[in-house]
């Protein structure tokens, strides 16, 4: 078979105009059409390499095409629903039971963060019998209704018409902690509350780190007023942080857990894992086309596999400790760069004007002189001022001393 030639970034950009709803967008002024990966490297139909600093968002942790993961994917491919029997999805769900510590041990399957938030919100309204769902404010937990009703971020907050059961409170970044647990126990103290969700680094928020004091105080106020806890662990778990869990910095034990992203290193999965109490709610009839498919699953338990013989939530521990004490010495050589948030292989570095007002423009400048020096780094924020830097966890030291050298060279670039 004739292989095509792939389409110009200016054809794909004329598609996508075209036949796209104009709510989905691209980074970069000139962006390139990127065509295949290997590990934490990807090309573009120019031929171009990258090294690849966001990894689709927290998404491909083990690299991208990583053969050990490819192969057992291929060996997989079939598929059928959940209403039949099929050995990937119980041997993940007992996987996941082993590594995920405590109680936390039923899973249910699905095909994304959001989809998964959305089992977290119904499993702990069914648990408690109670309705409202109290989160902070910069998180984002999906583009869903109730996902985005949960979100406290304007960009991603788009339904003129949320959920009215649904209310942010404020962030401990913004406000300190002490106001911040004050004004959540002014919500749980009404007596409805079926569950509080966070993130335990705020991924779209900034690079927002919750620290272990908030979240063992958090953890005692839920339990106290008879509320459930959910960990929003989709772009922090499986090794992200330097751990296998975010939340496993803290000591806490959550009630229930969303998973999604890295689990299936570009395969479509997503799990919401409970503690028995929880789980054994939950008796109703359930399905899904796709959620718990072979063909996932087979994929998740070898990514599993690949963490845990390579050892990647410690790599994520080591490298990060070297890639923050370069990033904070960027910010120490550029005064409108802040210092940086984050921990293992997950940072963020906000910019800003001279004058102290977060500059989206800048960030995008930045974005633009990496990408055309090999490197490739996300944004976000509520004033999409934050790079983000969230790499594959395979990448090694030299990539770690490139990613800051570029970004440096970048980073000067913007500053005229």
């Amino acid at each position: 078979m004739e292989l095509k030639s792939p389409l110009t970034p200016e054809q794909i950009l004329a598609k996508k105009k075209a036949f796209q709803i104009p709510c989905t967008y691209h980074f970069y002024q000139r962006p390139p059409h990127l065509v295949r990966g290997q590990m934490q490297y990807v090309w573009d139909s120019g031929g171009r390499r990258y090294l690849d600093a966001f990894a689709g968002v927290s998404v491909v942790a083990c690299g991208h095409a990583n053969p050990a993961i490819v192969e057992a994917t291929i060996a997989q491919l079939q598929h059928t629903t959940s209403i039949y029997l099929t050995q990937p999805v119980v041997d993940l769900a007992e996987r996941l039971a082993q590594i995920l510590p405590g109680d936390l041990n039923r899973s249910f399957f699905c095909n994304s963060g959001s989809e998964a938030n959305e089992m977290a919100f119904l499993l702990a309204r069914v648990a408690t019998g109670r309705r409202r769902i109290v989160s902070l404010v910069r998180g984002l937990h999906g583009r869903t209704y109730q996902g985005m009703s949960a979100t406290g971020l304007d960009l991603w907050r788009t339904d003129p018409f949320p959920d009215p059961d649904f209310v942010q409170v404020a962030n401990p970044f913004d406000v300190g902690e002490v106001a911040a647990l004050a004004a959540l126990e002014a919500e749980l103290a009404r007596g409805d509350v079926a569950a509080v969700i966070v993130e335990p680094i705020q991924g779209n928020g900034g690079i927002v780190p919750l620290s272990s004091s908030y979240l063992q105080a958090l953890r005692r106020q839920t339990e106290a007023r008879g509320s459930l806890l959910i960990l929003d662990e989709i772009q922090t778990g499986f090794g992200r942080t330097g751990r296998w869990f975010g939340f496993e910095e803290s000591g806490i034990l959550p009630d229930i857990v969303s998973l999604a992203k890295a689990l299936g290193n570009g395969v479509p999965i997503a799990a919401v894992t409970a503690v028995e109490s929880v789980a054994a709610k939950l008796t109703r009839p359930s399905a899904s086309t796709l959620g718990g498919n072979p063909v996932s699953c087979a994929t998740a338990l070898a990514v599993l596999d690949y963490l845990e013989a390579n050892r990647l939530p410690e790599r994520a521990a080591a490298l990060g400790a070297r890639l923050g004490a370069g990033l904070s010495d960027l910010a120490l050589r550029f005064p409108f760069l802040a210092s940086p948030r984050g921990r293992g292989l997950m940072w963020g570095l906000e910019v800003r004007n001279p004058s102290g007002e977060p500059s989206g423009e800048r960030t995008d400048a930045i974005l633009e002189h990496a990408k055309d020096r090999g490197l490739l780094v996300g944004k976000n924020g509520p004033h999409r001022n934050v790079l983000a830097i969230q790499p594959p966890l395979v990448l090694d030291e030299s990539d770690v001393e490139f990613l800051v050298t570029t970004l440096g060279e970048a980073v000067k670039l913007s500053a005229g």
